[in-house]
């Protein structure tokens, strides 16, 4: 499967490599293809046959576990550690080998095509963080099949969307995940999905948790056969790694859209893998034997590309860790995992360090640990606001870099790539475009905006490898949703400017999607929650800056005329609605009555405006506006 191949050529300085993206995008991302294994080994960098909808690589084919896994093996760097799982949670501690884990994945690859699954063949897996979900990942991706990814924390009704969209053969899932106070069981909601979603799932495939209750035989669906992982993987036959096109799908991963079915993204093998290895190097300066640690969860795109294939592509060693910033068992949990195995380089959200500062304002606790071996802390998810960066960096006295990217793009689109060039750091800045990316500032009507002058951030097409291909049976969505603003042009969603040296800032949001802790969220979910309410005319979400996780929702609703009931008692039942449809990752938990919404005259409520009283930001007042004393309202009302 594939031949062991030499490592891509340095690509020399920043300015040297992003110019040469640009110039020759051919030459660039063949030479990148070369940290690659291929099995037919490709002669075309990029196909626009199709454009506006662009493939990497399409004469190309390999296996991307085979250049996670066996290639490592191959080279005779079997015994060194590819995870290692750290879980406060459950107070348990073990690295697994490459040769582990590749007899681990072929095995469970085994058991996915004993249930049917091949190549192109979809599986979600809901799992929380354990080695298995990587398992589960890595024996999609040895078959050819599709995985997608669903973190545990949603509800039955959006991962039943998720069923109907991806139409799975198999899921694969726990018993349940464990939080600091509570067990969450997972198969009640498995078998709720099942009920609403009306694609028939072949398989559900349980790994047991002795500390969650439930198991594979105390359920049953209508034709749905459970299996029990731990009695079946181990006499499942190892399968071997079957190679695909390039420009086959490796996975779906749904994000958040205002309204209906979820977007789920596409990501290709050939160019993700090309990206991925690129970015360990270029980047996170992540190399062979080094140990990188994503403090992310699998089940987002962050995960995704650093837990799981950025990694293990590299040769790296990964750390897995199940427990929280603050709590488990205290502030110091995320210097105690570097100190313990050595990180090199952290990755994690501005949320993480605002939880710990909140905890351990003086960094205390760090006395405790040896962070010598820390070289980067890397920082993504949300804006890192300055005060962040400045108390991460006096407490490591080491860079601390921010970086922005999405979960289409799948890898950085700014950062200061330290394996390239170790560029000075400014404060509220993702730094450079990354080669590949070319970011522009544009007005409403498309026309390029000066430098400080902030604008729409698009990026020029085509996307470089790794990014989104399309959407999920979702071409023209696609184009609808990302290409259509701005011909020519990926339309980021964020408003944003560069400085005259040309460092990028990113401002915010430009739609009606929040970012909860790293984590983005519809606020047009909600509200379609809220109005299901039985007391409410209509509501809004909004979302309102928060210390700790850079963004929280606030509901404001309306009440039907001569409805009778206590705001306590409706806040609590908006908020279990929202938890039950939504799931606790919404991390809802205010709802305000109000007697009135600042709308246009055409009916548009305006949600900009009420960000700006909520967030104390200056605001004008729309000339459309249907009623100005509704602003009044909201003035009187908004949380602190």
């Amino acid at each position: 499967m594939g031949k062991h191949t030499l490592p891509a050529v340095d690509s020399g300085s920043y300015s040297e490599a992003f110019a040469r993206s640009v110039d020759d995008p051919e030459a660039f991302w063949l030479e990148a293809a070369r940290a690659i294994d291929w099995d037919s080994e490709p002669t075309r960098a990029l196909d626009d046959s199709a454009a506006p909808l662009y493939r990497w690589f399409p004469d190309g084919s390999m296996n991307t576990c085979f250049n996670a896994l066996d290639r490592h093996v191959l080279a005779g760097r079997g015994d060194q550690a590819a995870i290692i799982y750290d879980s406060p949670v459950v107070g348990k501690k073990k690295t697994y080998s490459y040769a582990t884990m590749l007899d681990k994945v072929s095995r469970f690859a085994g058991l996915l095509a004993e249930a049917g699954v091949g190549k192109g063949d979809r599986v979600v897996i809901y799992m929380p963080m354990m080695p298995q979900a990587i398992t589960a990942m890595l024996a999609c991706a040895r078959l050819g099949a599709v995985h997608s990814v669903v973190f545990g924390g949603f509800a039955a009704k959006e991962l039943a969307a998720r069923l109907d969209d991806a139409t799975p053969k198999v899921i694969v899932t726990a018993s349940g995940g464990i939080e600091p106070s509570r067990v969450v069981e997972y198969l009640p909601t498995i078998v709720a999905a099942l009920a609403l979603s009306s694609h028939a799932v072949g398989t559900v495939i349980v790994k047991n948790r002795a500390e969650v209750p439930g198991s594979a035989h105390e359920f049953d669906s209508p034709g749905t056969q459970w299996w029990d992982w731990d009695e079946r993987s181990p006499s499942a036959s190892a399968h071997p790694p079957v190679p695909v096109l390039a420009t086959d799908p490796l996975y779906i991963l749904y994000t958040s859209g205002t309204t209906g079915t979820p977007k789920g993204v596409v990501r290709d093998n050939g160019g993700h893998a090309v990206a991925m290895a690129w970015s360990m190097a270029n980047i996170y300066d992540v190399h062979a034997g080094d140990v990188m640690w994503t403090a992310s969860d699998v089940g987002w795109v962050v995960g995704h590309s650093y837990i799981v294939y950025g990694p293990l592509l590299a040769g790296a060693t990964t750390v897995l860790y199940e427990g929280k910033p603050v709590g488990t068992p205290d502030a110091g949990a995320f210097w105690r995992v570097v100190s313990d195995y050595r990180v090199r380089t952290l990755f994690t959200a501005p949320t993480a360090l605002r939880a710990i500062r909140k905890a351990d304002p003086h960094a205390e606790l760090s006395e405790q640990y040896d962070l010598t071996c820390l070289d980067a802390l890397f920082l993504a998810g949300e804006r890192l606001d300055p005060d962040t960066w400045t108390w991460a960096t006096a407490l490591l006295e080491k860079p601390v870099i921010d970086h922005w990217w999405q979960t289409e793009t799948g890898w950085a689109i700014c950062a200061s790539p330290r394996g390239l060039e170790r560029m000075p750091l400014r404060a509220g800045s993702p730094s450079f475009p990354v080669p590949g990316f070319q970011v522009q500032i544009v007005d409403e009507q498309g026309q390029a905006v000066r430098h400080l002058g902030e604008g729409n951030i698009v990026i020029r097409l085509p996307l470089p490898p790794g990014t989104l291909a399309t959407l999920w049976n979702g071409d023209d969505r696609y184009r609808h949703t990302y290409l259509s603003a701005f011909p020519g042009y990926y339309l980021t969603g964020d408003s944003g400017y560069f400085d005259r040296e040309g460092y990028l800032y990113v401002m915010g949001r430009t739609d009606d999607i929040i970012n909860v802790a790293g984590h983005r969220l519809s606020t047009g979910s909600m509200e379609q929650v809220l109005a299901q309410h039985a007391a409410v005319a209509e509501c809004a979400v909004i979302g309102v800056h928060d210390e700790i996780k850079g963004e929280k929702p606030v509901g404001y609703v309306v009440l039907k005329s001569g409805v009778t009931i206590g705001d306590r008692e409706l806040a609590a039942e908006l908020v279990s609605m929202v938890r039950d449809q939504i799931g606790a990752v919404a991390a809802f938990r205010d709802a305000v009555v109000v007697s009135a919404l600042p709308k246009t005259r055409s009916g548009k409520i305006l949600r900009k405006t009420m960000r700006q009283i909520a967030n104390g930001e200056e605001y004008i007042v729309p000339p459309t506006i249907e009623d100005t004393t509704a602003i009044a309202v909201i003035q009187a009302v908004v949380l602190p």
